[in-house]
């Protein structure tokens, strides 16, 4: 049986997941926005952002795998398909989802152990930070992918939270779709989060933006000064970042700011 020798990312975390697996040699290409782990970017040339990308460039790199993510690269995923190359696009939005893709990554380059044995690190880690944090109290987390219009965070997202000690205000918008997940300052008021995590995709957070915004000075998470920026490389990708990093990051977050209330 043949495997995939010559794979194009169009997302960052597959190619976070193919270097854990001990196998970036297999990349040809990558996604502009990648950063995990560093050397991605300058060893293997950028051929695509998130919603665009260099058809002619992939064609000519002659791949026999591209790896997609989710519903908003349709459009790229039917243009390299109508050109005949073998395209792969996954939409995994929950944390189960994010380790079931990882296994099925590693099957379909023939690293199956390796990539079991991940995603047992990872379910381990997952279990460790939920154990830990079971019984104990919670804050109530805005978190906010986006300012105009608000949007909250995704199911991942959300679920990595619940794990960490956290309650996220908007557990029952966390949907798969961007346009579900928009919210209002008037539901941010009323729901009165003890903490508010910004991670705007494809641009810095304006920390100070978030007490200029018509009522909010009466937001615990205001009042207190719990405004925080996390990175959107970390918890905005669907893939390794989460469980390498987001999970400590996370509880870090929260456990500092239920101290700060319990003194």
């Amino acid at each position: 049986m043949s495997f995939p020798s010559k794979i194009i990312c169009l997302t960052e975390e597959t190619v976070e997941t193919l270097y854990l697996l001990g196998r970036s040699d297999l990349i040809i290409g990558v996604s502009q926005f990648v950063e995990r782990p560093p050397e991605a970017k300058a060893k293997h040339p950028a051929i695509s952002q998130f919603v665009r990308s260099d058809i002619e460039e992939i064609i000519n790199l002659n791949p026999d795998l591209v790896i997609g993510f989710s519903d908003i690269q349709k459009d790229i995923a039917k243009e390299l398909i109508g050109r005949g190359l073998n395209v792969l696009v996954t939409n995994q939005r929950s944390l189960q989802e994010i380790l079931d893709q990882i296994l099925f990554l590693g099957r379909f380059i023939g690293e199956e152990g390796k990539a079991q044995k991940l995603v047992d690190e990872f379910s381990a880690k997952l279990e460790y930070y939920r154990e830990k944090t079971r019984n104990k109290p919670r804050v109530k987390v805005y978190f906010e992918e986006w300012d105009k219009p608000q949007i909250s965070c995704i199911q991942w997202v959300s679920e990595l939270i619940e794990a960490c000690g956290g309650e996220n205000i908007f557990r029952r918008k966390s949907c798969r779709l961007a346009a579900d997940r928009i919210v209002s300052h008037e539901e941010v008021i009323d729901l009165n989060p003890d903490v508010i995590i910004g991670c705007w995709c494809g641009k810095q957070v304006k920390l100070e933006s978030f007490s200029k915004r018509p009522g909010y000075e009466l937001i615990n998470a205001i009042k207190d000064n719990h405004v925080i920026e996390v990175s959107p490389a970390i918890f905005l990708q669907p893939g390794p970042a989460l469980f390498v990093d987001g999970l400590s990051q996370m509880y870090e977050v929260l456990q500092n700011v239920v101290q700060t209330l319990d003194e």
